[in-house]
């Protein structure tokens, strides 16, 4: 891949981040990202195929600027159900006010855009997929707590973790960051084990 080609391609991810979140609520079309980039529509169809790998392709560039792998190192070293679920927090925690203005645009158009509801349904499949992953270390280390069903454990823990539940504390009820952090561990760790 050439340096040119990806720069555009760079510049095209920039532009579409920067667009959602100016434009809150309302669908970003290639038409928009072209101009903002100074390129034409076709160029923009040149790097992705479709607005929906356009808007999947934002998500996880924004995850790698922000270091998403880096972060969950944390949660790669965690040896125990424990451990992983408290690091799973801290990490998502700090997470989301970085990523808020991007969450905020995929939440507002997603009922209604195709493309933006599939970038957001990638996001939260990875996230449910560590919340699982979570659920089957502490069954298997006999700590799940037996109200639970795995499947029922990994469904509450994963809404738990919604950006919505974020929001809700930190912005709606002024809770600071690491006071949402500090609390929704402990109150995972009541609900979900022995």
């Amino acid at each position: 891949m050439s340096s040119q080609h990806s720069d555009t391609r760079t510049q095209i991810l920039q532009a579409t981040w920067q667009l959602m979140e100016q434009h809150l609520g309302q669908p970003i079309k290639m038409g928009d990202v072209a101009k903002a980039v100074g390129i034409s529509r076709q160029a923009v169809y040149l790097h992705f195929k479709s607005r929906t790998e356009l808007m999947i392709a934002t998500s996880n560039y924004v995850d790698e600027i922000k270091g998403l792998n880096e972060r969950l190192n944390i949660y790669k070293k965690a040896t125990t159900g424990v451990e992983r679920l408290e690091a799973c927090v801290e990490v998502w925690g700090h997470y989301i006010p970085e990523i808020y203005g991007l969450a905020k645009a995929l939440l507002a158009t997603r009922d209604t855009d195709e493309a933006t509801a599939a970038a957001w349904n990638n996001n939260m499949h990875c996230l449910r997929d560590l919340c699982q992953e979570i659920v089957e270390t502490l069954k298997q280390e006999g700590l799940l707590n037996s109200a639970w069903s795995p499947e029922e454990a990994t469904e509450i823990f994963w809404t738990m973790m919604s950006i919505h539940h974020w929001e809700q504390l930190t912005v709606e009820c002024a809770w600071s960051n690491q006071q949402y952090i500090d609390k929704m561990t402990v109150m995972l760790k009541k609900m979900l084990i022995k």
